[in-house]
């Protein structure tokens, strides 16, 4: 089966980005990444996805008067790539119903707590002030409400008494790594499905539930 052409849309250092290069270079993998694209021309990962031999572009919002005809620019650009599958990976610009509802269920996103708690931003330190006992990360697909859609994966770890937002957020970073590769080989290998706006993931023609849940790591 071909690979599943796939852009990843970044606006920052791109440490997700390199998780899911890392893990598309294996031979059994069902995603291809075919183009890293930022609104920033500073973004650090653009030069490491090009040390990698990633096509890189850069369309910087501030060039554009209004989120529409930006977001045409990025869909010239999707569609130049032939891209199917699209990752946002710290690509911090929000995103129309238009371009959303124009790659239903081929947009997936990475956040940093279990959703639907804590949406937004500073999740960490909302986390910890919040005293909950378990925080983590969340790979789901994109819909037009922030930090909302079907869950594709999520992974935990405890909350530490003697955590900081730094200390938390390093760990959940590495849980970022670890569940967004899962999401992308879910989707892109046509085995996670969204019914009703829930996900369903098959595994060797079985229901393997409605999501796959990453366990604990301290």
């Amino acid at each position: 089966m071909a690979k599943t052409r796939t852009a990843i849309l970044i606006s920052g250092r791109g440490s997700n980005m390199a998780a899911l290069i890392d893990a598309a270079e294996a031979a059994d993998f069902p995603a291809e990444i075919a183009l890293v694209l930022s609104n920033r021309p500073d973004a650090a990962g653009l030069a490491k996805a090009r040390q990698r031999g990633v096509d890189t572009a850069v369309i910087d919002h501030r060039k554009f008067n209004d989120r529409a005809t930006f977001e045409a620019a990025l869909n010239r650009a999707l569609s130049e790539g032939k891209i199917e599958l699209v990752c946002l990976a710290g690509f911090m610009r929000l995103l129309t119903a238009d371009f959303v509802d124009s790659w239903r269920n081929r947009l997936i996103n990475i956040h940093p707590s279990i959703l639907p708690a804590f949406k937004g931003l500073q999740t960490h330190e909302r986390a910890i002030a919040a005293g909950v006992r378990i925080h983590g990360a969340t790979a789901h697909f994109v819909r037009v409400t922030m930090d909302e859609g079907p869950v594709i994966v999520q992974g935990a770890v405890p909350v530490l008494p003697s955590d900081t937002a730094e200390s938390l957020g390093e760990r959940i970073l590495a849980v970022e790594h670890r569940i967004y590769p899962i999401a992308l080989a879910l989707v892109a290998g046509r085995k996670a499905r969204v019914v009703s706006e829930k996900v369903v993931v098959e595994q060797d023609g079985a229901h393997a539930g409605d999501a796959l849940i990453v366990p604990l790591n301290a």
